[in-house]
Parts: C-alpha cells; sequence; structure tokens
C-alpha cells in the first residue's frame, strides 16, 4: 500500500528515475544535502529556495530535473538554527553526555513533490536509491525530522512519517487540521496553532478598548477560517466588524481598489491584517496613493513583518501598527554563530555556498550545484573567493528583528535531545545499559523517541518551560512588536508585551503602553469605537440597522441606577433607596415623618404648649372668679367643660408629632374628632342655652318648663355621643394602621398614619363641620338679644375663624403630603382651637382682669333665666 501510494507521488512529479529496479528501489536524481556525521542523525526538511522551475519535457529523451531558486537567506538562517542548536548540544555534558548528534538537511523548494522526495531520502539514508519501504534497508541513525515550516510541506512529511511513528516536529507550520492525531499521529509543532491566534488578537483588542474594526484577510482557506473565527470571537465579546474584506496579490486593480474604497469611507481607526505580507502589498500600496493616514494596523502571525518587502513610503504607512508574532526566546551566541559561517568550514554543504552567492552577489566556480540557480543570471557576477567579510554587511541581512522560526527550530532539536535523554535515561533505570557505556544511543528506533517525546518536559536556560499537550503543541506564547519609524528613517521593531496562555495559568497578556511609539496622528492611546461609551446613569439604545456597537445614551429613567459604562439596562433601586442625582448609585432614602427636632415641630410644640398653658390659666381665673357675674353668665360649667376640651385639643396636637406608633395611629384622630366635637358641642350648648334662656322669659313662655340646670350638658352628651359611635365603628370597621410609604415621593420613605377607609374621616369631619356651622347659625340669630354681656356676638366670630381655619385645611391637606400635611393638620388644630379661646374667653378675662369694674351685676344685668341658677 505505502509502495503504491509513493509510486502515484512521483510519477506525478516528475522525478522518478528511469525503472524500478530489483528490491523495490527508484532511482533518483541526486540532491545536495547539508550532512554532520554523528552517533544519531537529526533530518531537517527546510524551505531554502521560495520558487521551483520545471524543464520543459521532450519524450524522445529523459526528462531533466527541475531546478530551485530565489534562494531566501531568512530561511538559510532558520536552518541553521538547527546547526547551532546540534553544536550546543554535543559540547554539553549534562545533555547527551556520551555521543553525538549528526544532521542531513534537504530543501524543500517550497513545493510539495520536493518535501516528498527529501523525506523519502532522508528514511533511505541519504542515498541516490530511494527506498519506498524504508524498512527493508533501515538506517537505525536517524531519530525524527524537524521541519518544514510550510504547512502544505509539513503535511506531506507527516502523513509519510505517520504510517511508521517517525516524530516530527514542525518549526512553522500552523493549521489546525495537526491537531488531529489519527491523522497525524506522530507530528509535533513548537509554534502555536492557529487555533489559538484568533483568541490572541481578541485579547489585544480589548486590552485597548477598541471595539470597531476593520478585518483584511488572505484569500485561502486558512486565512479564512482564522478571520471568521476572529470576527465570531469578536462579536461574542462585544466588539463590532465594520467590514472583513478579502485581498490577494493576485487581484485586479479595480478589485484592489474597491477594497481601499471601503477603508477609506469606514470609521474604524484599527484594521486587523490577518493574512499574508505579500497579499497585503498592493493594498497597501494604493493606500499609499490616497496619502491613508490615521489607522492602526494589528497583524497577524502570519503576516511576516519584512522591511524589504515595501517601498520605503509604503512601510512609514505602517508607523506606530502593532504585530504579533511567534515568541522568539533567546539564543545567546547565535549572531555570532550566523557571522562566523563560511563555506571552509562547512566544505561539503551547497547550501553555505549559495547562501555566499546570493549576500556577496557572485558565483562559485564549481558548478555542481548548478540546478540551484539561474544559470545565465550567474554568468554576469563576478566569482566568489573567500575572502569576503559577513561583518562587512548590513546587519539587516539577517533580520534579527525576527528569529521566532530559527528559535522554534531551536528548541526542536532541545526537545529531541531531551527526549532521547530521557530514554537513555529510562534504560540505565532498567537495568538495561550500563552506567557510561558508550552504546546507549544505539539500538533506539524511531517510535521509541515518539513515546518519550510525548512526555517531554524540560525549562531552557532563560526558565521558559517546554512541553507537549496531547495535540502536539506547546504552550502558546506570542510577542507583541510595535513598528517604530525613527527621525533618520531608519525603522526598528520593538517587543512591548507578550500574550502567554499555560496551563500552569490561563490566558495573560501584558503590554508596555508607555513604550508603544503611536503614528503621529495620536499623541496618546488611539480610540476606535463606533460610538462613545456611555457614562453610568445612561444605558445603550441600539440604532435601529446598525451593529451592536453602534449606539445612542439614554439616561436612567426615575428610581433606575446604571453603575458601569455602556450598561446594556439600567437597574431599580431596592424599595429602601433612591438613585443619586447622576443616577450611577442608590442611597438610602430619607425616613421623613415630623420629628421633634424638625424646626416646624418645634415651633408647633412651643405654640401648642403655650396654648395649654394660656388655656389652664384661663380655666384658674374662672375657677377663682367663679362667683363673678362674668363667669356665672352663660352658663359656667359649660365654660369650664369648654376651657377643658380647649386644653385636650391642644395637647391632641402633639400625639401627631414624633415616630408614629401604631397604637397612636389608631386612636388620634379619633381623639382628635371626638375632643373637638365636644368642644363645638359646648359652645352650641352655650349659644342655645342663651336663646332659650332668653326667650323663656317672654310672658306666657313654655319653655320654662323643659329648660333646667342640666339642659346644656344633655345637649353635649348628646351630640358627641353621635361622634363617638361613628369613630367606633371606625375603629371596628376599617381602623387607621400605621403606614411605610416609599413610592409616594421620590427620594423618602414616609412614616406616616394612613386612616383606614377616607370615608370615616371624611364623615368625622363633616359631622363637626355639621355641628360648627349650626352653631354659627344659632350664634348669628342670637347675637342681638338684650344682655349686657351676650356671648353670642363672640360664638358667631369664633365659629367664623373656625369653619375659615377647617374649609382652608381641606384643599391644604389634600395638596400636601409626608410631614406637610401633618403640620397643616396641626396647624388647623391649633389655629382653630386658639380662635375659639380668643373669640370666647379674651373679652371675658379682660374684664376680670383689667375692668373689674364692670364684673358687677349693673353691668352684666343679668336677667333672670335659668343659667342664673348655675
Amino acid at each position: 500500500m505505502h509502495l503504491a501510494v509513493i509510486l502515484v507521488f512521483l510519477s506525478l512529479s516528475g522525478t522518478a528515475g528511469e525503472s524500478v529496479q530489483r528490491g523495490w528501489t527508484l532511482t533518483s536524481w541526486d540532491r545536495e544535502s547539508f550532512f554532520h556525521q554523528g552517533d544519531a542523525i537529526l533530518g531537517g526538511i527546510f524551505l531554502l529556495h521560495s520558487k521551483m522551475v520545471y524543464s520543459t519535457q521532450i519524450f524522445t529523451k529523459a526528462p531533466q530535473p527541475a531546478s530551485c531558486e530565489r534562494f531566501q537567506v531568512r530561511f538559510f538562517r532558520d536552518m541553521l538554527a538547527l546547526v547551532f542548536a546540534l553544536c550546543e548540544i554535543n559540547h554539553q555534558s549534562e545533555l547527551l553526555p556520551n555521543f553525538t548528534l549528526g544532521f542531513r538537511i534537504y530543501d524543500s523548494c517550497y513545493t510539495e513533490r520536493r518535501a516528498l522526495e527529501d523525506v523519502l531520502r532522508l528514511l533511505s539514508g541519504g542515498r541516490q536509491t530511494l527506498v519506498p519501504n524504508y524498512n527493508c534497508q533501515a538506517q537505525p541513525d536517524l531519530v525524527g525530522i524537524v521541519g518544514d515550516a510550510l504547512t502544505s510541506t509539513s503535511e506531506v512529511i507527516a502523513r509519510i512519517l505517520g504510517n511508521y511513528r517517525i516524530p516530527q516536529i514542525s518549526h512553522g507550520a500552523q493549521h489546525g487540521m495537526f491537531n488531529d492525531k489519527i491523522s497525524f499521529p506522530s507530528f509535533f509543532r513548537t509554534v502555536p496553532g492557529n487555533t489559538v491566534q484568533p483568541y490572541a488578537l481578541v485579547q489585544l483588542l480589548h486590552h485597548f478598548g477598541w471595539t470597531w474594526l476593520g478585518i483584511l484577510a488572505s484569500d485561502n482557506d486558512l486565512c479564512d477560517w482564522s478571520s471568521q473565527v476572529l470576527k465570531l470571537e469578536l462579536e461574542r465579546s462585544g466588539s463590532c466588524v465594520a467590514f472583513l474584506e478579502k485581498i490577494h496579490d493576485s487581484y485586479s486593480w479595480e478589485k484592489i481598489e474597491k477594497i481601499v474604497e471601503v477603508i477609506l469611507k469606514s470609521t474604524a481607526n484599527v484594521i486587523v491584517c490577518d493574512g499574508y505580507n505579500v497579499h497585503f502589498k498592493p493594498v497597501l500600496e494604493s493606500l499609499l496613493r490616497h496619502h491613508l493616514h490615521g489607522k492602526v494596523w494589528i497583524f497577524s502571525p502570519k503576516f511576516g513583518m519584512v522591511e524589504s518587502l515595501f517601498s520605503k513610503e509604503a512601510w512609514k504607512l505602517l508607523s506606530g501598527s502593532l504585530a504579533l508574532i511567534i515568541h522568539t526566546g533567546e539564543m545567546p551566541g547565535f549572531k555570532e554563530f550566523l557571522y562566523n559561517i563560511h563555506p571552509a568550514t562547512y566544505p561539503d554543504s551547497v547550501f553555505v555556498k549559495l547562501f555566499w552567492e546570493e549576500v556577496f552577489r557572485c558565483r562559485w566556480p564549481e558548478a555542481h550545484f548548478q540546478s540551484y540557480g539561474d544559470g545565465k543570471r550567474m554568468e554576469k557576477l563576478q566569482f566568489c573567493t573567500g575572502e569576503e567579510k559577513l561583518h562587512e554587511l548590513d546587519p539587516s541581512i539577517f533580520e534579527f528583528d525576527d528569529f521566532s522560526y530559527a528559535y522554534h527550530a531551536y528548541l526542536g532539536v532541545y526537545a529531541f535531545a531531551h527526549a532521547l535523554q530521557d530514554l537513555t535515561a529510562g534504560r540505565l533505570r532498567k537495568g538495561l545499559l550500563s552506567s557510561g557505556t558508550s552504546d546507549t544511543i544505539y539500538n533506539i528506533h524511531p517510535w521509541q523517541v515518539l513515546d518519550y517525546l510525548k512526555k517531554v518536559h524540560f525549562i531552557t536556560r532563560f526558565k521558559e518551560e517546554i512541553m507537549f499537550d496531547v495535540k502536539g503543541e506547546v504552550p502558546a506564547v506570542f510577542d507583541i512588536l510595535n513598528l517604530q519609524i525613527l527621525p533618520d528613517d531608519t525603522s526598528k521593531l520593538l517587543k512591548v508585551g507578550q500574550f502567554e496562555s499555560r496551563p500552569s495559568h490561563r490566558e495573560e497578556i501584558r503590554i508596555n503602553v508607555s513604550a508603544i511609539q503611536w503614528t503621529k496622528e495620536y499623541a496618546q492611546i488611539p480610540r476606535s469605537v463606533c460610538s462613545d461609551s456611555c457614562p453610568p446613569g445612561f444605558r445603550i439604545s441600539l440604532q435601529q440597522g446598525q451593529p451592536n456597537c453602534c449606539f445612542d445614551c439614554v439616561p436612567c429613567p426615575t428610581g433606575e441606577i446604571a453603575n458601569e459604562t455602556d450598561a446594556a439596562q439600567c437597574w431599580e433601586c431596592p424599595e429602601d433607596q433612591w438613585p443619586n442625582p447622576e443616577r450611577t448609585k442608590c442611597l438610602p432614602k430619607i425616613v421623613e415623618f415630623l420629628s421633634y427636632q424638625d424646626p416646624v415641630s418645634i415651633a408647633l410644640v412651643s405654640l401648642a404648649v403655650l396654648l395649654f398653658f394660656i388655656t389652664l390659666y384661663i380655666l384658674c381665673i374662672f375657677i377663682q372668679q367663679r362667683e363673678t357675674p362674668i363667669v356665672k353668665a352663660n352658663n359656667r360649667t359649660l365654660s369650664y367643660l369648654l376651657l377643658a376640651a380647649l386644653m385636650l385639643c391642644f395637647l391632641c396636637a402633639l400625639m401627631f408629632i414624633g415616630h408614629p406608633l401604631r397604637e397612636i395611629c389608631l386612636i388620634r384622630q379619633s381623639a382628635f374628632g371626638v375632643i373637638f366635637t365636644i368642644s363645638v358641642s359646648a359652645v352650641l350648648a352655650k349659644t342655645i342655652t342663651v336663646i332659650i334662656a332668653f326667650n323663656a322669659t317672654k310672658p306666657n313662655s313654655q319653655l320654662r318648663r323643659y329648660v333646667g340646670p342640666r339642659t346644656p350638658i344633655v345637649l353635649v352628651v348628646s351630640c358627641s355621643f353621635l361622634q363617638i359611635l361613628l369613630c367606633i365603628a371606625w375603629l371596628l370597621v376599617t381602623p387607621p394602621f400605621l403606614k411605610v410609604d416609599a413610592q409616594s415621593v421620590n427620594g423618602k420613605i414616609i412614616i406616616e398614619c394612613n386612616e383606614g377607609f377616607d370615608g370615616f374621616y371624611y364623615c368625622m369631619l363633616g359631622y363637626l363641620g355639621i355641628l360648627s356651622l349650626v352653631s354659627l347659625v344659632v350664634a348669628f340669630l342670637g347675637r342681638k338679644l338684650p344682655d349686657r354681656f351676650n356671648e353670642a356676638k363672640y360664638i358667631t366670630f369664633s365659629m367664623v375663624v373656625f369653619l375659615s381655619v377647617w374649609l382652608s385645611f381641606i384643599p391644604a391637606y389634600l395638596s400636601t403630603q409626608g410631614k406637610s400635611m401633618v403640620a397643616v393638620e396641626i396647624f388647623a388644630i391649633l389655629s382653630s382651637s386658639a380662635g375659639l379661646l380668643g373669640c370666647i374667653f379674651l373679652p371675658k378675662c379682660y374684664i376680670i382682669l383689667l375692668r373689674s369694674d364692670k364684673n358687677t351685676k349693673k353691668h352684666i344685668n343679668v336677667k333672670s333665666h335659668p343659667s342664673r341658677q348655675c
């Protein structure tokens, strides 16, 4: 089965030999490799050329081999990282001390067919004769392969090696398909897979608060998938994508211009480029022609920050951009190693000579590697002498700013070395080998290395933890670079942060914002939002037909708050709390009742106490002067009763002040109604008694037989009894109760007495008003009776005052709330009671205290009537 597959591949590639020879071998053209002998061989497949040219097939003679062109120094540098790592390991005493690791490296030449042939050569021990089923002529010294950097070539290698469980560590393939351990059981990689890159980009964007973004993605399957995941994750986290455009270097000019027009019209200040630099180049050149400025570019790890690919002006356009690249750790001595590379050091390596030709623009006289270059181009160049100095070249030739792939090839070598170390240590523990023997590395099969590679776990010299998870991946670490254009027009990529995702701690992003140099349009962190954030106290109101990031800010309704920026909704405060004026937090509501500390309460209490003592003083005067004519006039018993009732009225006002209690709420209105009814009934009794008495003195009057000393008391009791019955019914049916009202007045909790059924309360006031009106009418009718001191006219004035107060009280009472309503009622009680006291008793007190000469029978001229008997 394996032989058939390989035959198909080789027949398609055109690299098969003329015939299939005996022993199941295939003859192929010789391929140059970079080889160094060791006790064990580590294979390497690297991308050294970026183009493969095939000869025209003429069927009259044997086909000519394809040639590789466009030697890439940066990829050659990545290959040298493997050589450098092996040199370090072979010179260490603590890692694999008893044997050396060699290497055999091939060039994949950016094509799958060359990568397939390279892996078959490694399995065949580097022979010209390929062994499809290499177990027939096994090479026990091969322990594994490092490479390749491309996904397409790595897939070809992995599918072959997976059949035989030979471990492969790629230093650049990032496609998510390699996570499938059924299809790729022996594949590992030291770079994070592309599945984690969108999440790292989202973390970076969120760190700066950028929520309105554009995305440019290369038009291929890999970038299409990652850009869609990026868009989905951004929208899931609350950000919005203004546009998502596909780019490619093969697009027509019209299509490029349409993409540029979208970018120019967009209000997004931050654009993510999740694609390759060659695809982005035509878009950037067009943006340069349109003089685009003020955009911040964010590049994914796929991009590759290669200055030489762009013009100087276009490169300046990217100033201030951020690039997420695969993490590069420390490789002490690697730069010096690069500068010490010389063809004399590796005389058998064609790759070193090709590198020398590329950087010094010369050619070697030898022609044995002519298939690796364009012969016509080389004829125009001078010959290489080997005396050229690498130190005299521009340092940018090695692209020191980005060692990401070189570093991960370096890590791959160390991962193999530690797996071999663990394997040999395990053999020693099991007693299969004796300590110090030189054959510990022999008889090791690649599948055994694979088992230990899965469990390898080591710490680099710079405290970086390396291990593979079940998917064959190392912990995801990305460096964040800032492209800075210096005043002398040179540029540098400065590391300003890092994104790390390890099992020991969750995803973490660290950025030194102060080290970032933004584009000249921004003095501080740029902003990229569709709508400005809604401050606390406001909520988001989405604009119809627009993405979620485009919204208006609406103030929270009354009674609700928003205590965070960009709140999706407002929240109601608890019943006992109320928003502050800014509606950003809930504050305890003010508990409101007419307390004794309130200035209004102090004034009312003072007035009530003063009137109480004035009334008490008048009562004392009347008791002391009870035998004087003015006291005896108009029934002194009723006067005593009225003064006592007025005293209670003043004290009754105090029941309305202070924190309401359930018991006080139950009786205060009833007590007020009964006491005032007694007062008004006493006034009515005094008035009726006077009228009846004077009418009884007329000749032939029949009233004398019906009028006696108990008539006024009976009248008072009768009138009060109806009010008492009404109040009892009130207390039995719907009694007043204590009420905590947190809704009626904003920001306040009103503690008040609820009167229960308001009908009873107004019936009580209505009955009191009827008695007052009757008293007013009767007093008005009796105001002109021929008594020298007739109380009827004073009672008339008092009842006018009384009714005026209570008629004014009703609308004022209904239009107020809380403690103001209680204060209005107390004022009505005090003022109406004071009106009765002043109008009825002050004239008598004036005569008693100041005009005692008029307090005689002569002046009073009291006629004979029933009240005289009192």
